[in-house]
């Protein structure tokens, strides 16, 4: 197994770093009660120092804390309960049994979150590199097996350089140990990483299992094999920062659900999003006393007017959001990756929902691979702890492309379809303008399980869109006539006007309700209440069989057509940098007419969004301040909370 930057992991302390011995010290008699308390005293104090101070000076010199200062900024004042604080490794190999510190360099236990119950380790960079050996492992695998046993969450912090080579083949076997336990936990009991260094090799398959993975930004750093490896295998030569480092991953890999500015802010994140979470699967997550004022205000008809008169022009869908949920607090989880699709917590009268919506102000709301998969996790991560969904539908359909379609956007979409159908929570599906094709049937239907589906007056509901569909039903016409711009806006309009609207979908019941667009709060916080009592069980079965993800399929390409990109950062110079997205790549042979009317459709919105968008880009690090119930300092990490609920 490839450890990218094990060798960090295996240098040996300083000659003044505690607890390499394991004789007692002159001065203390362990043969009378009082020298057995002061032994104990000094072996505690070891083990809190066990890391040198040239080691914690190095740490805080890269913008890093220990281990235990993050536990302690991490639970509550005084809630935390070391475990395991005196193990100790029992290697003898490369002269290790002369250099035995407390803790094995990792610190695990328990404390409180906002008064919660959970368990934590932190893996300690200052004692061997944070190196993982049979000791380290076992603790990790003892505070797992106890979060499931008590039902509580368990929170990682990631810290490592790796396997400890020292200790051979062991280290590997007690990464399988974790791996298994973190799938064996898996919907059971929320699981959150925080990686807050090197994370390299097979140590990354823990933090991809868990629930969601927290980085933060230049000092964060997760691959399977490092860049010197890489370069030496392919000749490939790339930095660690654009390898493996946070912005990668929340832009491109999407393994990383929030990029924090600093530790600080990673931390604050955390414990704003346990906040939405169960004890575990048995449980409902954390809720407020707290009745909704249904009475309609000037935030709720300011929808009224927020839909545009052009079916293109974009608008921000965090708008819709934040009127809906609690003092208009949304926590956005993974912001910076495929921001076409919006996914978040919030509540409504004090109780807990996830939220997916398209974004139109990002290539028209479409879903791609990304976006499919987004939304698929959450929705299942939301189905599995007893969280309510919202969906806020806004889609022209599918993006088109030789690339989606290689990269496997009909399994990638089908896993979407999987996670709605197999939901048993509250369902409730608003679609605010477009849901055209297939994406209408995949962004939370009435047909693949939705509880409520409502619509706004401005909703458009049909296989596809005007434009697309009168150049196949017209075609003649459009031939024959003496100005057929003239003739085709006609039919256009007709088309709108008879089937893009939401009540032809409402006259067969796919629609339960069309409503104003400022009635919205009232109507999903009344179908909320209804369904706090729904109980719904699926078909027996040792578990399903999920669409896989396999590789990229690559090959020739010809005439790509591009267009202006935002990109997920607000910074202009970067998006000045960034090369052009193709948004469409054609390959040869003669499509058919019902496909060059779906790509017509898709693509005009998409460009008609992004040339709106392109001056001004939509970016998490510039929007209002979510994802919290106190109040919030706008930071660089797109929220910032200026104090804790306690």
């Amino acid at each position: 197994m490839s450890q990218g930057s094990a060798k960090p992991a295996q240098e040996m302390p300083s000659d003044d770093q505690p607890g390499q011995g394991t004789e007692v010290p002159e001065g203390i008699d362990i043969h009378t009660t009082a020298g057995k308390v002061a032994d104990l005293d000094r072996r505690l104090h070891e083990a809190v120092h066990a890391g040198s101070e040239r080691a914690i000076e190095k740490q805080h010199a890269k913008g890093k804390k220990t281990a235990r200062e993050r536990v302690l900024e991490l639970l509550d004042e005084d809630s935390f309960v070391e475990l395991d604080e005196l193990a100790r490794h029992r290697s003898t190999a490369f002269g290790l049994e002369k250099n035995r510190p407390y803790g094995d360099g990792v610190v695990t236990g328990y404390g409180t979150i906002d008064g919660r119950q959970v368990c934590v380790f932190a893996q300690d960079f200052t004692v061997f590199g944070g190196s993982l050996g049979q000791v380290f492992g076992e603790k990790i695998v003892k505070v797992m097996d106890l979060a499931m046993k008590t039902g509580c969450p368990i929170i990682g912090i990631n810290d490592s350089g790796g396997a400890r080579i020292q200790e051979g083949v062991v280290s590997l076997g007690l990464y399988g140990e974790i791996f298994r336990r973190n799938v064996h936990a898996s919907g059971v009991i929320p699981q959150i990483s925080l990686i807050m260094g090197p994370c390299a090799g097979g140590a990354v398959y823990s933090p991809a299992v868990t629930d969601f993975t927290v980085m933060v930004d230049q000092t964060s750093h997760m691959f399977i094999t490092g860049p010197d490896v890489i370069k030496t295998v392919t000749g490939e030569d790339v930095s660690m920062e654009d390898l493996g480092g946070a912005r990668s991953h929340n832009t491109k890999s999407g393994n990383a659900h929030y990029m924090g500015s600093d530790e600080s802010d990673a931390i604050d994140y955390v414990k704003a999003l346990i906040g939405f979470l169960p004890q575990n699967n048995l449980d409902e997550p954390l809720t407020y006393d707290e009745v909704a004022d249904l009475e309609i205000g000037e935030e709720d008809r300011a929808l009224d007017t927020l839909i545009p008169d052009s079916p293109n022009q974009p608008y921000d869908m965090h708008t819709v959001i934040e009127s809906v949920v609690d003092d208009g607090e949304f926590l956005e989880v993974q912001p910076l990756f495929a921001p076409n699709l919006l996914i978040g917590f919030g509540r409504v009268e004090g109780r807990p929902v996830g939220v997916v919506a398209n974004q139109p102000m990002q290539f028209a709301g479409t879903l791609d691979i990304d976006a499919s998969e987004k939304a698929a996790r959450f929705v299942r991560t939301c189905d599995a702890f007893n969280v309510p969904v919202l969906t806020f539908v806004d889609v022209p359909g599918f993006l088109p492309g030789t690339d989606q379609e290689w990269n496997g956007i009909i399994r990638r979409g089908a896993k979407l379809i999987y996670a709605y159908a197999e939901a048993t929570v509250p369902l409730i599906t608003v679609i605010t303008r477009k849901a055209y094709g297939g994406a209408y049937d995949v962004m939370g239907s009435k047909h693949l399980g939705a509880d409520m589906n409502l619509a706004w007056p401005t909703a458009q509901i049909a296989v596809m869109g005007a434009q697309g569909a009168v150049n196949i039903l017209y075609r003649s016409e459009l031939a024959d006539a003496d100005d057929a711009d003239a003739k085709r806006a006609e039919l256009v309009q007709e088309y709108e006007d008879h089937l893009a609207n939401p009540y032809l979908a409402a006259e067969r019941g796919y629609i339960d309700a069309v409503i104003q667009p400022h009635e919205t709060r009232g109507e999903i916080v009344r179908a909320l209440r209804l369904l706090r009592s729904k109980r719904e069980t699926l078909p027996p079965k040792k578990h399903g069989n999920i669409p896989p993800v396999t590789g990229p399929v690559t090959g020739p390409v010809t005439g790509p057509v591009t267009g202006p990109v935002t990109g997920p950062d607000a910074d202009p110079a970067t998006l000045a940098a960034e090369p052009q997205r193709p948004l469409l790549r054609v390959v040869k042979g003669d499509p058919s007419d019902e496909e060059l009317a779906a790509l017509v459709a898709v693509v005009s919105a998409v460009a008609a969004a992004q040339v709106t968008t392109a001056a001004k880009p939509v970016s998490p690090w510039s929007a209002p301040a979510r994802g919290h119930r106190t109040p919030l300092a706008a930071g660089r990490g797109g929220w910032r909370a200026s104090s804790l609920p306690r």
